[in-house]
Protein backbone atom coordinates (compact mmCIF):
# COMPACT_ATOMS: atom_id res chain seq x y z
CA UNK A 1 0.00 0.00 0.00
CA UNK A 2 0.88 3.74 -0.18
CA UNK A 3 2.51 5.20 2.70
CA UNK A 4 -0.69 7.58 2.82
CA UNK A 5 -2.44 4.22 3.49
CA UNK A 6 -0.46 3.07 5.56
CA UNK A 7 -0.78 5.91 8.01
CA UNK A 8 -5.04 5.79 7.54
CA UNK A 9 -5.04 2.09 8.68
CA UNK A 10 -2.01 2.46 11.29
CA UNK A 11 -4.52 5.07 13.20
CA UNK A 12 -7.58 3.23 13.18
CA UNK A 13 -5.17 0.25 14.16
CA UNK A 14 -3.67 2.26 16.95
CA UNK A 15 -6.96 2.90 18.98
CA UNK A 16 -7.19 6.19 17.76
CA UNK A 17 -10.07 8.46 18.90
CA UNK A 18 -10.53 10.93 16.10
CA UNK A 19 -8.79 12.93 12.58
CA UNK A 20 -9.39 16.03 11.74
CA UNK A 21 -7.78 17.23 8.26
CA UNK A 22 -8.61 18.44 5.35
CA UNK A 23 -7.24 17.47 1.79
CA UNK A 24 -4.09 18.64 0.48
CA UNK A 25 -1.72 17.15 -2.13
CA UNK A 26 0.36 14.49 -1.93
CA UNK A 27 -1.19 13.88 1.64
CA UNK A 28 -4.94 13.46 0.44
CA UNK A 29 -4.91 9.61 0.82
CA UNK A 30 -5.31 9.52 4.37
CA UNK A 31 -8.81 10.56 4.78
CA UNK A 32 -9.66 9.56 1.36
CA UNK A 33 -8.38 5.58 3.35
CA UNK A 34 -9.89 6.52 6.13
CA UNK A 35 -13.57 7.75 4.55
CA UNK A 36 -13.30 3.92 2.92
CA UNK A 37 -12.89 2.18 5.98
CA UNK A 38 -15.07 3.78 8.04
CA UNK A 39 -13.69 3.17 11.68
CA UNK A 40 -16.90 4.75 12.99
CA UNK A 41 -18.66 1.63 12.28
CA UNK A 42 -16.42 -1.00 13.81
CA UNK A 43 -14.24 1.21 16.41
CA UNK A 44 -16.46 4.49 16.93
CA UNK A 45 -13.61 6.61 15.47
CA UNK A 46 -14.47 10.07 14.46
CA UNK A 47 -13.01 10.61 10.96
CA UNK A 48 -14.14 14.69 9.99
CA UNK A 49 -13.00 16.68 6.91
CA UNK A 50 -13.01 19.99 8.46
CA UNK A 51 -13.78 22.84 6.70
CA UNK A 52 -9.79 24.00 6.75
CA UNK A 53 -6.34 23.39 7.97
CA UNK A 54 -7.21 26.13 11.06
CA UNK A 55 -10.36 24.75 12.07
CA UNK A 56 -9.07 21.03 12.10
CA UNK A 57 -5.70 21.52 13.99
CA UNK A 58 -8.57 23.55 16.88
CA UNK A 59 -10.54 20.54 16.55
CA UNK A 60 -7.05 18.74 17.71
CA UNK A 61 -6.47 20.89 20.31
CA UNK A 62 -10.21 20.48 21.57
CA UNK A 63 -10.05 16.45 21.49
CA UNK A 64 -6.43 16.52 22.74
CA UNK A 65 -7.44 18.73 25.89
CA UNK A 66 -10.39 16.15 26.81
CA UNK A 67 -7.47 13.10 26.42
CA UNK A 68 -8.09 11.82 23.44
CA UNK A 69 -6.18 10.26 21.36
CA UNK A 70 -6.26 12.89 17.80
CA UNK A 71 -4.19 13.40 14.96
CA UNK A 72 -4.44 15.38 11.53
CA UNK A 73 -2.43 15.25 8.72
CA UNK A 74 -1.26 18.05 6.07
CA UNK A 75 1.39 18.86 3.62
CA UNK A 76 3.09 22.07 3.63
CA UNK A 77 1.45 24.89 3.35
CA UNK A 78 -1.25 23.31 5.44
CA UNK A 79 1.26 22.65 8.13
CA UNK A 80 2.14 26.14 8.18
CA UNK A 81 -1.06 27.60 8.81
CA UNK A 82 -1.77 24.95 11.83
CA UNK A 83 1.40 26.61 13.54
CA UNK A 84 -0.41 28.57 15.66
CA UNK A 85 -2.22 26.15 16.94
CA UNK A 86 0.71 23.35 17.72
CA UNK A 87 2.60 26.10 19.53
CA UNK A 88 -0.56 26.54 21.74
CA UNK A 89 -0.70 22.98 22.61
CA UNK A 90 3.22 23.18 23.34
CA UNK A 91 2.07 25.78 25.33
CA UNK A 92 -0.57 23.83 27.17
CA UNK A 93 1.06 20.59 26.92
CA UNK A 94 -1.68 18.51 25.18
CA UNK A 95 -0.51 15.61 23.37
CA UNK A 96 -1.33 15.24 19.78
CA UNK A 97 -0.06 13.83 16.61
CA UNK A 98 0.75 15.44 13.22
CA UNK A 99 1.55 13.98 9.66
CA UNK A 100 3.27 16.51 7.37
CA UNK A 101 3.68 14.46 3.67
CA UNK A 102 6.11 17.46 2.64
CA UNK A 103 6.20 19.03 -0.82
CA UNK A 104 8.31 21.80 -2.51
CA UNK A 105 7.75 25.18 -0.97
CA UNK A 106 7.93 28.56 -0.28
CA UNK A 107 4.31 29.40 -0.57
CA UNK A 108 2.48 27.21 -2.46
CA UNK A 109 5.49 25.63 -4.52
CA UNK A 110 4.76 22.63 -6.10
CA UNK A 111 3.07 19.09 -5.18
CA UNK A 112 6.38 17.08 -5.82
CA UNK A 113 8.36 15.84 -2.92
CA UNK A 114 10.31 18.04 -0.67
CA UNK A 115 12.27 17.67 2.60
CA UNK A 116 12.00 21.84 2.98
CA UNK A 117 9.72 22.11 6.54
CA UNK A 118 12.78 20.61 8.47
CA UNK A 119 13.52 23.98 10.28
CA UNK A 120 9.44 24.35 10.77
CA UNK A 121 9.23 21.16 12.21
CA UNK A 122 12.20 21.19 14.48
CA UNK A 123 12.58 24.62 15.56
CA UNK A 124 8.61 24.51 16.09
CA UNK A 125 7.15 26.72 13.90
CA UNK A 126 5.25 28.80 15.91
CA UNK A 127 5.92 31.46 18.51
CA UNK A 128 7.34 30.88 22.03
CA UNK A 129 10.34 28.54 23.06
CA UNK A 130 9.08 24.86 22.66
CA UNK A 131 10.01 21.91 20.69
CA UNK A 132 7.71 19.12 18.88
CA UNK A 133 8.98 15.54 18.34
CA UNK A 134 9.81 14.82 15.52
CA UNK A 135 10.10 11.36 13.73
CA UNK A 136 11.29 11.38 10.33
CA UNK A 137 10.43 7.65 8.55
CA UNK A 138 11.93 5.73 5.38
CA UNK A 139 9.38 3.55 3.96
CA UNK A 140 5.97 2.69 4.13
CA UNK A 141 6.61 0.31 7.53
CA UNK A 142 8.28 2.89 9.41
CA UNK A 143 4.95 5.26 7.88
CA UNK A 144 2.83 2.57 9.78
CA UNK A 145 4.89 2.00 13.11
CA UNK A 146 5.42 5.51 13.69
CA UNK A 147 1.78 6.73 13.89
CA UNK A 148 1.43 4.65 17.14
CA UNK A 149 5.32 5.92 18.58
CA UNK A 150 4.24 8.73 17.95
CA UNK A 151 0.57 8.58 20.10
CA UNK A 152 3.14 6.92 22.62
CA UNK A 153 5.88 9.80 23.13
CA UNK A 154 3.27 12.41 22.57
CA UNK A 155 1.03 11.27 25.87
CA UNK A 156 4.53 10.47 27.42
CA UNK A 157 5.67 13.63 27.58
CA UNK A 158 2.06 15.94 27.07
CA UNK A 159 3.45 17.21 24.13
CA UNK A 160 3.03 17.42 20.26
CA UNK A 161 4.61 14.85 18.60
CA UNK A 162 5.08 14.58 14.50
CA UNK A 163 5.67 12.54 12.00
CA UNK A 164 7.81 14.55 9.07
CA UNK A 165 7.21 12.62 5.52
CA UNK A 166 6.98 13.56 2.02
CA UNK A 167 6.01 12.58 -1.19
CA UNK A 168 8.25 10.03 -2.03
CA UNK A 169 7.25 8.32 1.12
CA UNK A 170 3.60 9.12 1.18
CA UNK A 171 3.01 8.23 -2.26
CA UNK A 172 5.52 5.06 -3.13
CA UNK A 173 3.93 1.49 -2.37
CA UNK A 174 5.79 -1.03 -0.26
CA UNK A 175 4.87 -4.18 1.18
CA UNK A 176 4.27 -3.47 5.45
CA UNK A 177 3.21 -5.02 8.17
CA UNK A 178 0.45 -3.29 10.02
CA UNK A 179 0.52 -3.12 13.71
CA UNK A 180 -1.96 -5.50 15.74
CA UNK A 181 -5.74 -3.79 16.79
CA UNK A 182 -5.64 -1.83 19.97
CA UNK A 183 -8.78 -1.08 21.66
CA UNK A 184 -9.74 2.66 22.16
CA UNK A 185 -9.36 3.74 25.69
CA UNK A 186 -12.36 3.92 28.04
CA UNK A 187 -13.32 6.94 29.60
CA UNK A 188 -12.22 5.25 32.74
CA UNK A 189 -9.21 4.47 31.55
CA UNK A 190 -8.56 8.69 30.25
CA UNK A 191 -9.42 9.48 33.18
CA UNK A 192 -6.84 7.92 34.92
CA UNK A 193 -4.01 8.13 32.72
CA UNK A 194 -4.33 11.61 32.07
CA UNK A 195 -5.62 13.52 35.07
CA UNK A 196 -5.15 16.59 33.76
CA UNK A 197 -7.82 16.32 30.90
CA UNK A 198 -10.74 18.27 30.54
CA UNK A 199 -13.47 15.28 30.83
CA UNK A 200 -15.55 16.59 33.62
CA UNK A 201 -14.25 17.23 37.02
CA UNK A 202 -14.82 14.05 39.41
CA UNK A 203 -15.89 15.64 43.47
CA UNK A 204 -12.19 14.79 44.63
CA UNK A 205 -10.64 17.13 42.65
CA UNK A 206 -10.38 20.94 41.67
CA UNK A 207 -11.40 21.73 37.83
CA UNK A 208 -9.30 21.07 35.02
CA UNK A 209 -8.11 24.61 33.39
CA UNK A 210 -6.28 23.97 29.71
CA UNK A 211 -4.39 27.05 28.79
CA UNK A 212 -0.96 28.45 27.90
CA UNK A 213 -1.55 32.29 28.90
CA UNK A 214 -0.48 33.49 31.56
CA UNK A 215 -1.01 37.38 32.48
CA UNK A 216 1.54 37.66 34.89
CA UNK A 217 5.81 37.09 34.01
CA UNK A 218 7.17 35.26 36.75
CA UNK A 219 4.25 32.48 36.81
CA UNK A 220 4.91 32.54 32.84
CA UNK A 221 9.07 32.18 33.10
CA UNK A 222 8.39 29.09 35.32
CA UNK A 223 5.95 27.42 33.16
CA UNK A 224 8.91 28.07 30.40
CA UNK A 225 11.19 26.76 32.80
CA UNK A 226 9.35 23.97 33.21
CA UNK A 227 9.26 23.18 29.80
CA UNK A 228 12.95 23.58 29.05
CA UNK A 229 13.23 20.58 31.79
CA UNK A 230 10.80 18.31 30.27
CA UNK A 231 12.74 19.04 26.81
CA UNK A 232 15.53 18.17 28.33
CA UNK A 233 14.58 14.59 29.61
CA UNK A 234 13.33 13.79 25.68
CA UNK A 235 16.95 14.96 24.84
CA UNK A 236 18.07 12.53 27.20
CA UNK A 237 15.69 9.07 26.45
CA UNK A 238 14.42 9.62 22.88
CA UNK A 239 17.01 10.05 20.62
CA UNK A 240 16.55 7.53 17.74
CA UNK A 241 18.58 6.96 14.63
CA UNK A 242 20.03 3.92 12.44
CA UNK A 243 24.10 3.59 10.73
CA UNK A 244 25.25 1.65 7.66
CA UNK A 245 29.18 0.90 7.23
CA UNK A 246 30.33 2.73 9.93
CA UNK A 247 32.86 1.02 10.91
CA UNK A 248 36.79 2.06 11.70
CA UNK A 249 37.22 1.61 8.52
CA UNK A 250 35.25 4.33 6.90
CA UNK A 251 36.57 7.57 5.97
CA UNK A 252 33.23 9.68 4.84
CA UNK A 253 29.62 9.87 5.91
CA UNK A 254 26.71 10.23 4.73
CA UNK A 255 23.95 12.08 7.09
CA UNK A 256 20.35 11.82 5.33
CA UNK A 257 16.83 11.44 6.75
CA UNK A 258 13.53 10.61 5.54
CA UNK A 259 13.77 9.46 1.33
CA UNK A 260 16.89 11.48 0.96
CA UNK A 261 18.42 8.03 3.36
CA UNK A 262 16.76 6.00 1.17
CA UNK A 263 18.40 7.37 -2.07
CA UNK A 264 21.93 8.07 -0.10
CA UNK A 265 22.22 4.20 1.18
CA UNK A 266 22.18 3.39 -3.49
CA UNK A 267 24.53 6.15 -3.23
CA UNK A 268 26.68 4.55 -0.72
CA UNK A 269 27.02 1.12 -2.42
CA UNK A 270 27.45 2.96 -5.22
CA UNK A 271 31.04 4.70 -4.13
CA UNK A 272 31.89 1.80 -2.15
CA UNK A 273 31.60 -0.40 -6.02
CA UNK A 274 34.25 3.03 -6.64
CA UNK A 275 36.71 1.88 -3.81
CA UNK A 276 35.16 4.60 -1.59
CA UNK A 277 35.14 4.05 2.08
CA UNK A 278 31.55 5.36 3.04
CA UNK A 279 29.08 5.15 5.44
CA UNK A 280 25.39 6.45 6.16
CA UNK A 281 24.19 7.89 9.09
CA UNK A 282 20.11 8.30 9.72
CA UNK A 283 18.58 10.19 12.02
CA UNK A 284 15.09 9.00 12.95
CA UNK A 285 14.29 11.44 15.49
CA UNK A 286 15.15 15.01 13.89
CA UNK A 287 14.14 16.40 17.35
CA UNK A 288 15.96 15.24 19.54
CA UNK A 289 18.82 15.66 17.19
CA UNK A 290 21.33 13.12 17.96
CA UNK A 291 23.76 15.44 18.17
CA UNK A 292 26.19 13.40 20.48
CA UNK A 293 25.99 9.72 18.00
CA UNK A 294 26.96 12.57 15.27
CA UNK A 295 29.93 13.77 16.48
CA UNK A 296 31.09 10.09 17.75
CA UNK A 297 30.68 8.50 14.31
CA UNK A 298 32.15 12.02 12.37
CA UNK A 299 35.08 11.70 14.43
CA UNK A 300 38.48 10.93 12.47
CA UNK A 301 36.36 11.34 8.80
CA UNK A 302 37.78 12.95 5.97
CA UNK A 303 34.47 14.67 5.33
CA UNK A 304 30.45 14.45 6.00
CA UNK A 305 28.08 15.04 3.32
CA UNK A 306 24.85 15.60 4.33
CA UNK A 307 22.31 14.90 1.53
CA UNK A 308 18.52 16.70 1.86
CA UNK A 309 16.04 17.24 -0.92
CA UNK A 310 16.31 20.99 0.12
CA UNK A 311 18.45 23.80 -0.12
CA UNK A 312 20.13 23.11 3.33
CA UNK A 313 18.76 22.72 6.71
CA UNK A 314 19.46 19.75 8.59
CA UNK A 315 23.20 20.23 7.49
CA UNK A 316 23.19 23.16 9.92
CA UNK A 317 22.44 20.67 13.38
CA UNK A 318 25.00 19.14 11.53
CA UNK A 319 27.90 21.22 11.90
CA UNK A 320 26.88 22.39 15.29
CA UNK A 321 27.25 18.36 16.06
CA UNK A 322 30.56 17.94 14.76
CA UNK A 323 31.76 21.59 15.83
CA UNK A 324 34.01 22.01 13.33
CA UNK A 325 35.66 18.89 14.06
CA UNK A 326 36.01 17.61 10.68
CA UNK A 327 34.59 19.38 6.92
CA UNK A 328 30.98 19.28 6.31
CA UNK A 329 29.53 19.59 3.26
CA UNK A 330 25.70 19.97 1.70
CA UNK A 331 24.05 18.41 -1.27
CA UNK A 332 20.41 19.12 -1.98
CA UNK A 333 18.00 19.03 -4.79
CA UNK A 334 15.02 22.08 -5.07
CA UNK A 335 11.62 22.54 -6.44
CA UNK A 336 10.34 19.03 -5.90
CA UNK A 337 13.24 17.30 -7.84
CA UNK A 338 14.84 14.04 -6.13
CA UNK A 339 18.61 13.31 -6.57
CA UNK A 340 19.90 10.89 -7.98
CA UNK A 341 22.30 8.50 -6.47
CA UNK A 342 25.34 8.89 -8.37
CA UNK A 343 24.49 13.12 -8.15
CA UNK A 344 25.16 12.04 -4.48
CA UNK A 345 28.43 10.03 -5.69
CA UNK A 346 29.73 12.99 -7.56
CA UNK A 347 28.86 15.32 -4.99
CA UNK A 348 31.28 13.31 -2.62
CA UNK A 349 34.25 13.22 -4.72
CA UNK A 350 33.82 16.96 -5.45
CA UNK A 351 33.20 18.69 -2.11
CA UNK A 352 35.81 16.48 -0.54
Amino acid sequence: MKGNEAIAHAAIRCGADGYFGYPITPQSEVIETLAELKPWETTGMVVLQAESEVASINMIYGGAGAGKKVLTSSSSPGVALMQEGIAYMAGAELPGVFINVQRGGPGLGTIQPSQSDYFQATRGGGNGDYYVITLAPNSVQEMADFVDLAFELAFKYRNPAMILSDGVIGQMMEKVVLPPFKPRRTEEEILKECPWATTGRPKDRKPNIITSLELTSEVMEQRNLHLQEKYQQIRDNEVRYETMNLDDDAEYMIVAFGSAARIAEKAMELAQAEGLKVGLFRPITLWPFPEKEIAAQAKGKKGVLVVEINAGQMVEDVRLSVNGAVPVAHFGRLGGIVPEPDEIVNALKEKF
